[in-house]
């Protein structure tokens, strides 16, 4: 049951279209999934390559991601081991379109400000392609903890994750970010069709305390763009006052910034069912008070129109101009390595069963060793969770690597592999930690699947000791 103040709000809203917008509630979510570029197979092959040419799965295209598919009801890549693999993300199609917006190229400094559950952080990640800077925060310590394992399931490399209160970041991290995602806490009026659990939460009020908070968020995320840099805002609402009016009242509280019109034919879906105009996409001015010129130029994203659940986008650029190669220092400065000297346990491990060296900055915390982006800024005084990549634990003469360097690596940068296929028994055995036999030189092999990387073995006298995370086994 649809809240009735809602439903009148709605259909003052969209007049003619609010019976083709009810009807998409009686249809079924379109479920998507996103392909990961740095999960690369045998032979370096990209996953586009190789699950899209092999019928793993019904997948067509999302228009508005290059690596956004559609899946089938009849498939279940969540269960799938190449799931476990990293090889892609679950992601609701409408929930892909934001990042697009940021513009990111690889080596940028980029901030996902309220990064949980980690689709839009690990798409980002995917866009830098793992040069640069992707710092993805959670407020929400619980949540923090389901970004940080995402990051790690998807194999990136040059990202920091934090659980901190925008106001502090703010203060570390004025002017130092390239591009801004804001996808802020709403009261998920876009979810309705997809999760009914929203429809439990939903006031009038909340919409109201959604977008005060939106405003506070919006604040500290200006502060820590750079000159010239891209801020994106987006919720999955209908609401106008926390879509256009947040717009609108951000940019009265910072005329610095301006609107950037956002091209709609791309999620004009031809021979989809969906006949959907551009104009009809748009944000419209008149449903709040106080507009701003150029909100015609935001997105809105209905279901009655595309495959997806509703959305809203905003890109907002801060006047400036600045070289791409220019950046500010965060307040807390560059963060030290550590020294080669207490190296000596994983070099010898990199030796041995890697092809070539990783190359970075080296953190230590306790017993865990990290590689960090050159450029990490200085860590004093922030909640991290994962600071870079967890390359393992240093212990008393040896050392004893992640899973998270597991997933990071591809079959041709280890020098001992042991293929399983998905559709075997093994895999499943492997995925609930037990052991299996096998002969080959003693010691740490990248188990993968179907020449995807999944976790760890050790061989020794015929038998691969099983290192798949006790907390992952099923």
């Amino acid at each position: 049951m649809l809240p009735e103040p809602f439903l009148d709000r709605m259909k003052g809203m969209l007049g003619e279209e609010y019976g083709e917008f009810l009807k998409s509630f009686e249809e079924e979510s379109f479920q998507a999934l996103r392909m990961n570029p740095l999960k690369h197979g045998e032979g370096a092959q990209e996953p586009e390559t190789a699950l899209t040419g092999e019928l793993y799965f019904h997948l067509t295209p999302v228009s508005w991601e290059r690596h956004g598919y559609y899946y089938e009801k009849e498939d279940y890549p969540g269960k799938h081991p190449l799931h476990e693999a990293g090889a892609y993300y679950i992601q609701e199609p409408s929930a892909m379109a934001p990042v697009g917006l940021l513009g990111i190229k690889p080596g940028q400094r980029v901030l996902d400000l309220c990064g949980a559950p980690g689709g839009k952080s690990t798409q980002i990640a995917s866009r830098l392609r793992g040069e640069g800077l992707l710092i993805c925060n959670e407020i929400h310590p619980a949540r923090a903890k389901i970004l940080s394992e995402n990051i790690e399931r998807m194999g990136v490399r040059n990202a920091c994750v934090t659980n901190e209160a925008p106001e502090h970041l703010a203060v570390i991290f004025p002017n130092y970010f390239d591009a801004v995602l804001v996808d802020a806490p709403c009261s998920g009026e876009g979810m309705f069709r997809k999760n009914q659990e929203t429809l439990g939460e939903w006031s009038q009020e909340n919409v109201g305390f959604c977008a005060e908070r939106q405003d506070k968020i919006l604040d500290c995320a200006a502060r820590m763009l750079r000159p010239g840099g891209r801020l994106v805002y987006s919720t999955c609402t209908f609401a106008p006052l926390e879509n256009e009016g947040s717009v609108s009242r951000f940019l009265t509280r910072h005329p610095e910034f301006t609107i950037m019109p956002i091209k709609k034919e791309v999620y004009v879906q031809k021979g989809s069912g969906h006949g959907v105009e551009t104009e009809r996409l748009r944000g419209r001015p008149e449903w709040i008070e106080n507009p701003v010129l150029g909100l015609e130029g935001t997105l809105r994203l209905w279901p009655h129109l595309i495959r997806g659940e509703g959305h809203f986008a905003a890109a907002l650029r801060k006047a400036g101009d600045i070289e791409d190669w220019v950046h500010f220092d965060s307040l807390n400065g560059v963060e030290k390595g550590i020294p080669e000297k207490e190296l000596g346990e994983w070099k010898e491990f990199q030796g041995d069963f890697l092809k070539k060296n990783l190359s970075g900055k080296f953190l230590r915390f306790g017993d865990n060793l990290y590689l960090a982006p050159k450029d990490m800024p200085g860590l004093k005084g922030l909640r991290v969770l994962r600071p870079g990549l967890h390359l393992g634990t240093l212990k008393k003469k040896r050392f004893e690597p992640s899973h998270a360097l597991a997933l990071a690596l591809s079959p041709v940068e280890a020098v001992y592999v042991w293929n399983l296929h998905a559709r075997d028994a093994e895999v499943k055995a492997y995925l609930r930690g037990e052991t299996f036999g096998a002969f080959g030189p003693k010691g740490w092999y990248l188990i993968c699947v179907d020449g995807w990387s999944i976790g760890w073995g050790k061989l020794s006298e015929g038998i691969m000791k099983n290192h798949y995370p006790k907390g992952l086994r099923k």
